[in-house]
């Protein structure tokens, strides 16, 4: 190997290690090495071998900055691709959206938005082609990340830093790429990209417009870390432990969906019983999660008042502003239960979600005329009672609970038989069985919406005796 006549740089700039696309050298000023890629390569497996590579270039220059090791920048930046959540998950049209415009626009074959994940180049939404990931070393996108700002290159055969890349060399024969860095939990952790297999310019104007569709995709990306503090604000709101009610079997669960909203459900105990809730806030995302905690916190204060209807007339008045600005409403469902009788008295606030499945063959269904809180009514809310027998089972469920059946109020017949088949084949724990049950069909994806249920189920203390 010949050396190059001109004198290597002071300080390296262009890592040559795991292919030309992981050099970093766009966003620096101090001039590459004038050293061709295929002789820097050809110097680390003479290295390897022993021998002395007559290279420019000196040997720290073969590390890769951003693959060094988990240490340091790129340790943070992988964990903000986590913090996601995104990568390995299925298409979303609110990310294909971005790219099928971006491919008309610009008149490009491909049009992408993708995550460098650890050693690989992950694609969340890819237009023009079929690929879901790549290899980081030989990925465009892993410079793109290096630099604030687009890279642009309107012929990689021109451009010494990609000329001799496999995806320039070989399939698929990529000519023309510009990519847009993708920032979050600020980090840049992927790029909104654009290529294509014929080289062509790219005006300041289209640059301007790549990046706005860049900060589309980031805004995106926003939605996502909010569901996701959504999420830890909705699973914050679930009781820690059981509540201590000799002679019943309680449970509960939400499974979220894609969308969080904010459904939850309550249990504490109040005098010689236990009070339970199951709430659902019409929207999603981080406002609806926060008014369900203040809904949460509102009814938990109001244990001291003996009558239930005047704790949703307390929680009415003090949400009243909030839920106006939200131009949001709460339906719940809030009961008081009496251990020793079985008497449970409660408030259907537009809900109308729960039944009783009787030890005897009946359901009934509670139900009310009472509105939700945050309509404008004058009318108060209307306490109500109905008696747990032995072996009866109060469940009341969200409307995302449907959608596992018919989707229609009329699906609340099949959840009593969904109830009655599971106590058929149920241990010692009916109620968490129904749950279980009722979240095993909720990760199978059939439900669009949170799907959240609680059941209290009094323990047949006759059967156990005669068992």
């Amino acid at each position: 190997m010949t050396a190059p006549t001109a004198p290597a740089p002071a300080v390296p700039t262009v890592p040559a290690v795991r292919g030309l696309s992981d050099r970093a050298g766009a966003e620096l000023e101090v001039p590459a090495p004038a050293v061709a890629p295929s002789e820097a390569l050809g110097g680390v497996a003479s290295l390897r071998e022993g021998a002395v590579p007559e290279l420019a270039v000196p040997v720290p220059v073969l590390v890769h900055p951003v693959l060094a090791g988990p240490a340091g920048p790129e340790a943070a930046r992988q964990r903000a691709v986590d913090e996601l959540g995104l990568v390995d998950t299925p298409p979303e049209d609110r990310f294909d959206r971005v790219t099928q415009l971006a491919r008309r626009l610009f008149g490009v074959q491909i049009a992408a938005v993708t995550l460098i994940d650890h050693d690989r180049q992950w694609f969340k939404s890819c237009t023009g082609a079929d690929v879901t990931e790549a290899d980081r070393s030989t990925a465009f996108c892993s410079v793109t990340i290096t630099q604030s700002r687009a890279l642009v290159i309107r012929d990689t055969r021109e451009d010494a830093r990609f000329r001799e890349n496999p995806l320039v060399t070989g399939d698929p024969g990529i000519r023309f790429y510009a990519g847009y860095p993708l920032e979050a939990h600020g980090e840049r952790v992927g790029t909104l990209c654009l290529l294509d297999s014929r080289p062509r310019e790219f005006s300041a104007a289209e640059e301007e417009l790549l990046r706005d569709l860049a900060f589309w995709v980031q805004k995106e990306l926003t939605v996502t870390q909010e569901l996701d503090r959504a999420a830890e604000v909705q699973r914050g709101l679930l009781p820690k432990r059981l509540v201590s009610l000799p002679g019943f079997d309680v449970a509960g669960g939400c499974a979220p969906a894609r969308a969080v909203g904010g459904d939850f459900f309550d249990w504490y105990p109040v005098g010689e019983g236990a009070a339970f809730t199951l709430a659902d806030v019409m929207g999603k995302g981080v406002g609806a999660a926060i008014i369900a905690a203040t809904v949460r916190a509102v009814l938990r204060s109001g244990s001291r008042l003996a009558d239930i209807g005047d704790v949703l007339a307390v929680a009415a008045a003090t949400l009243e502003e909030d839920l106006d600005e939200a131009a949001s409403f709460v339906t719940l469902f809030h009961a008081r239960l009496d251990m020793d009788s079985g008497l449970l008295r409660y408030v259907d606030a537009g809900h109308g979600l729960s039944i009783v499945v009787r030890a005897g063959g009946g359901v009934e269904r509670l139900t009310s005329l009472d509105p939700p809180l945050g309509f404008e009514l004058d009318a108060p809310w209307q306490e109500q009672s109905v008696t747990l027998g032995y072996g009866d089972t109060l469940v009341s469920v969200s409307d995302g609970v449907l959608d596992l059946f018919d989707g229609s109020l009329a699906a609340l017949a099949e959840v009593a038989a969904f109830v009655r088949s599971v106590e058929a084949r149920a241990g010692s724990s009916f109620a968490q069985a129904i749950v279980d049950e009722l979240m095993r069909l909720a990760a199978g994806g059939a439900a669009a919406d949170d799907v959240t249920a609680l059941v209290v189920h009094r323990i047949d203390r006759r059967a156990r005796s005669a068992g």
